[in-house]
């Protein structure tokens, strides 16, 4: 599936041979699908059994052994044996189908090991994040009755100790890594300990309606307690099908996971659809470590959020300023031709000259950026959060083949996609096949269909508050519908109201002023008042090269700040200017309550917590 399609000098899509080479790559395409179709297959469980026996030899996953320090493959085959020593262990637990189990890892086979041997169990999962507070992990725990609780570490296990009267439902505590038991914990056992010599004679799945409850995901809670996302096994595996029939995945790609599992796009894209299609994962060992593991393994399929391209492109933009007016005019006329090529190859613009630069700026600047991602990067979905259009458009015209999708926990996770044949960058592409979409009179995005959560776990009220008495969940996001595609316009709830009846997006500001790299978060204020204020935090890099000290900044220091801030703003109305700024010295953290382990604002505990800064940048109005 190409990305662009070649020219001729004169205009014309190359035809030499061309019906030929369709062909073949028909041929080819159809050799290296694979797909697991739910008739076959309905729930998570049978699913992984039957990539077993489909594919007993290919390589299934890849992670990176510390010990040796080398990357090492497993196979189909092992992952079956391994999930039978598993379930053998959870049968000894004296656990039944329904029952919640927890884990609390970072990206790795053993993740996806637990999940399969409670799958198949009729047991239900609940993923938790490594790096979420004890606080909030302690109220899953509770919330959803969890049985059993598989850690990685010790640091985790000491963070747990702060909670440790919320641990008492659990019936079994097993970790990856030996801990200090902290005094006496019968409950607490080390994996080897946990995991018998001899599995089961074979992985089992039991015999389970596909609307059975198969996970409980727990929303970021960015606005008060975490609400638990109940999925069954056919919302997941309806979803992954539906996107399949837009969107093709090779028994020849290759994943690299990197975004964590506990995020549902992650799990369902990066790993689900992934065994459906019977292509390979590899788990990277770290944020920091990416470019290193992208190197390694190569990937052609990525999931990732807009954050990683934003990060990205705030580096070649800083690498700009220093560079040459030939190196800027090279690299901006690779961008503007690979954007051309883009939309001709979607027919949106007719044949230019320009387009015959393009092996020169490909070698120049496109190839390189396209060797630091692996070099064979067919598919890099974004998703999560909106992705500027200006940062999509630089990539994509780079030949970085972005595809930006829509979607939330719960619809399991995914509305909406581009797809390379019709990509309009600034949407987040077409609704999935199956899927029914109407927009209400104030504009709010409202879905139904079988990816539709079951509903909120011990909470009807908040499950009534979504999904109306016809089925429809109301999405909470604002769009418009153009060309087949959905345009996401704003949030219903995220939006700021000025006392002067002005109406501006805070999100999408906070995001521009974020495309400056020195700005490393950012809160937008102003409900109610007269004009617009920010808190900001400076990444620590960027002030260090500027020479600030958040802590003894200058009145023409804030100044010049603020004139940068606003600088990022010129898109949008002339009303939606920021007057006044508080730069914050420290970080907002998942371990200081003030971002979600998704990375979202918290924005209701910002404004606790800075309940000064906030009341002095409107003194006197």
């Amino acid at each position: 599936m190409l990305l662009f399609e070649e020219v001729g000098h004169a205009g014309k899509k190359v035809t030499d041979g061309a019906e030929n080479e369709n062909n073949e790559a028909q041929i080819m395409k159809r050799a290296n699908i694979d797909y697991i179709q739910l008739k076959d297959a309905d729930t998570l469980a049978s699913v992984f059994l039957e990539r077993v026996r489909r594919s007993p030899d290919k390589t299934a996953y890849t992670q990176y052994d510390e010990a040796q320090s080398a990357w090492r493959d497993i196979t189909w085959a092992e992952m079956g044996e391994q999930v039978a020593r598993w379930q053998a262990a959870f049968q000894k637990e004296d656990l039944k189908p329904g029952d919640r189990v927890a884990l609390m890892l970072r990206n790795c086979s053993e993740w996806i090991l637990f999940d399969m041997a409670a799958q198949g169990l009729g047991l239900v999962s609940v993923p938790l994040y490594t790096n979420d507070r004890a606080e909030n992990i302690g109220y899953i725990l509770q919330d959803a009755g969890v049985r059993l609780l598989l850690l990685e570490s010790d640091e985790q296990w000491q963070d747990l100790q702060k909670i440790r009267n919320q641990l008492a439902g659990l019936n079994r505590i097993v970790t990856l890594e030996r801990v200090d038991p902290m005094g006496l914990q019968p409950r607490l056992v080390y994996i080897d300990d946990w995991l018998p010599n001899q599995g089961l004679e074979e992985p089992q799945a039991i015999d389970i309606p596909s609307e059975t409850l198969a996970t409980i995901v727990y929303t970021s809670g960015t606005t008060g307690r975490s609400k638990g996302v109940m999925l069954s096994h056919h919302n997941m595996l309806w979803d992954i099908e539906s996107g399949l029939k837009i969107i093709d995945i090779y028994t020849t790609d290759s994943f690299l996971s990197f975004l964590p599992l506990s995020h549902t796009l992650e799990r369902t894209v990066g790993c689900i659809l992934a065994m459906v299609a019977g292509a390979s994962v590899a788990f990277a060992r770290s944020i920091p470590q990416l470019g290193e593991d992208l190197q390694a393994i190569k990937p052609t399929v990525l999931i990732s959020v807009p954050r990683i391209f934003e990060r990205v492109y705030a580096k070649i933009q800083d690498k700009l300023q220093h560079d040459s007016a030939i190196a800027k005019a090279i690299f901006n006329g690779a961008v503007e031709t690979g954007w051309l090529r883009f939309e001709h190859s979607h027919g949106r613009t007719g044949w230019s000259p320009k387009l015959a630069l393009w092996p020169l700026y490909k070698k120049l600047v496109a190839g390189k950026i396209q060797e630091k991602l692996g070099g064979r990067l067919r598919i890099a979905v974004s998703g999560g959060a909106p992705l500027a259009p200006d940062i999509a458009k630089v990539f994509i015209g780079l030949g970085v083949p972005i595809l930006q999708g829509y979607g939330l926990t719960e619809t399991s996770p995914i509305i909406s996609a581009n797809t390379h044949e019709n990509n309009i960058p600034a949407s987040v592409g077409i609704p999935f096949p199956g899927l029914d979409i109407k927009i209400s009179d104030a504009d709010e995005l409202m879905v139904r269909g079988p990816n539709v959560m079951l509903g909120y776990w011990n909470n009807r009220h908040a499950t009534a508050d979504v999904i109306d008495e016809e089925g429809w969940l109301h999405t909470g996001d604002k769009v418009k519908m153009e060309d087949g595609h959905i345009f996401i316009t704003g949030r219903l709830k995220e939006i700021i109201v000025m006392a002067n009846g002005e109406k501006v997006p805070p999100a999408d500001m906070e995001m521009c002023i974020a495309m400056d790299s020195l700005f490393e978060q950012v809160l937008v204020i102003g409900e109610a008042k007269p004009y617009l204020s920010t808190l900001v935090v400076l990444s620590e890099e960027g002030a260090k090269e500027e020479g600030l000290d958040p802590s003894q900044l200058s009145p023409q220091q804030k100044e010049d700040l603020l004139d940068r801030v606003n600088s990022q703003l010129d898109n949008f109305p002339g009303y939606a200017k920021i007057v006044n700024m508080s730069v914050i010295k420290e970080p907002w953290t998942i371990e200081n309550g003030l971002i979600t382990p998704t990375m979202k604002l918290k924005r209701k505990a910002i404004y606790e917590r800075y309940a000064d800064e906030l009341k002095g940048l409107y003194d006197g109005h």
